[in-house]
């Protein structure tokens, strides 16, 4: 399977839909220089972008995006800024290493609220806590397990059965669940336009400037695009699961795609029940959907899963037509008004492929599925790593990415894995 250097998507991102059109940056249509290249403009990009120009004003300091920002992959986020740790990573057995994860995703997002605040970025931002709820045998194993670990840690969480889930979200198709106050919900999209606004005057972003190789040039490295060049000393790829075209370890990393779909607003009899306020919800197990409103009392939910390439949306459209019904059979009648896929990079083990993989390029890659707080801190982590200014030891915090086989074995290996897991987890999807 030829690797893409940036993902392909059928449909436009509803949230960046939602918003006024952006100020528009250039596509690199020159040959230019600069002290540091970061390949990607997401939540990571952006980060080290940051703590790049924090340390070092004078440096010219380029980002490539393949897309108009709040279009590609960071806007098509589901928009959860989880202050602990996902419940697929979470063990009770590894308290004292996710407590310090634990503390550095609430420094984290402590920095991110800053950042919404001075620069009054206009992104929905509320301090809604999670639910994470289990309907079957696999999904309540699942959530009885994410107990333990909140408890071992002391985090703060509320029990609810069937009739707390119904009054609190509007459905009584879950029989168990877990309310986390530790989240934060946004829209995404104006969130990394936001980010991206507030750059400092040293940050020159080029959109619609998809890297398509990274190659050394004597002392420099040389990134083409379609129709530019840049050379730098340093070079940063925060392009997730397609920074494997420009260098990074493909035997580590894949990408997968995963869909959202958004209904209408709700009429204000369905509002009272179900969207009345801002909440999300989590799936105890992983293949489960993802479920949120909207700050205009809309629903979204977010489910179904494809390797490597976009799967047909009308088919996608469907299957999430089905499951949103289940749960809410009383918005049968409530049409969709937008449907999108996004990318994220995935690990066989859930660690991210970071650090320097040759002088002077440095990778971060393969945040799992916790993409907005996890990879500002990876990719911050990353900058100053590269400046010499290390403060964080990720390898011994996140774990090192483990070996995958190659195709076509790492795709039947998906193939089969997903179908025993929604075998295990069917009530949950």
């Amino acid at each position: 399977m030829t690797t893409s250097c940036q993902p392909s998507h059928q449909r436009p991102c509803g949230w960046n839909a939602w918003l006024s059109p952006s100020v528009t940056r250039p596509a690199l249509k020159t040959d230019e220089q600069a002290d540091v290249v970061i390949v990607g403009a997401g939540y990571t990009g952006l980060a080290a972008a940051r703590a790049w120009a924090s340390e070092r004003s004078e440096d010219r300091i380029l980002v490539l995006d393949a897309d108009a920002i709040g279009e590609g992959s960071p806007g098509r986020n589901s928009g959860f800024m989880l202050e602990i740790a996902l419940a697929n990573d979470a063990s009770a057995d590894e308290i004292s290493r996710l407590s310090r994860l634990n503390a550095l995703s609430r420094a984290t997002m402590a920095d991110l609220k800053r950042l919404v605040d001075h620069h009054g970025i206009d992104c929905q931002l509320h301090h809604s806590g999670t639910y994470r709820a289990a309907r079957g045998s696999a999904g309540k194993r699942s959530l009885a397990a994410y107990r333990q670990f909140l408890l071992a840690a002391g985090l703060r969480h509320e029990v609810l059965d069937r009739g707390d889930l119904e009054a609190r979200i509007g459905t009584d198709y879950y029989h168990q669940g877990l309310y986390s106050p530790d989240c934060y919900l946004v829209q995404p999209a104006a969130l990394i336009r936001g980010l991206a606004d507030a750059l400092a005057p040293n940050v020159i972003l080029h959109e619609h400037s998809p890297a398509t190789g990274v190659v050394r040039d004597g002392n420099r490295w040389r990134v083409t695009t379609p129709h530019g060049t840049v050379r730098a000393p340093h070079v940063i790829l925060a392009n997730n699961a397609f920074s494997r075209a420009l260098g990074a370890d493909r035997s580590r990393l894949t990408a997968i795609y995963t869909y959202a779909a958004v209904t209408e607003v709700l009429s204000d009899s369905l509002r009272s029940s179900i969207a009345g306020h801002v909440w999300g919800l989590l799936p105890a197990h992983r293949l489960g959907c993802t479920l949120r409103t909207t700050a205009d009392g809309r629903l979204m939910i977010r489910s179904c899963y494809s390797y490597e390439r976009e799967a047909d949306n009308s088919v996608i459209t469907a299957s999430l037509r089905q499951s949103l019904d289940a749960r809410y059979p009383l918005l049968a009648d409530v049409p969709f008004t937008s449907l999108w896929g996004g990318t994220t990079g995935l690990t066989h083990n859930g660690a991210p492929v970071w650090g320097e993989i040759q002088p002077g390029l440095h990778v971060s890659a393969g945040c799992n599925g916790g993409g907005i707080v996890k990879g500002t801190c990876l990719g911050d982590a990353l900058a100053r790593q590269a400046m010499g200014k290390a403060t964080l030891d990720v390898p011994a915090l996140f774990g090192r990415a483990s070996w995958m086989p190659p195709e076509p074995w790492r795709h039947l290996g998906f193939a089969l894995t997903s179908a025993w897991e929604r075998r295990k987890g069917i009530a949950e999807t």
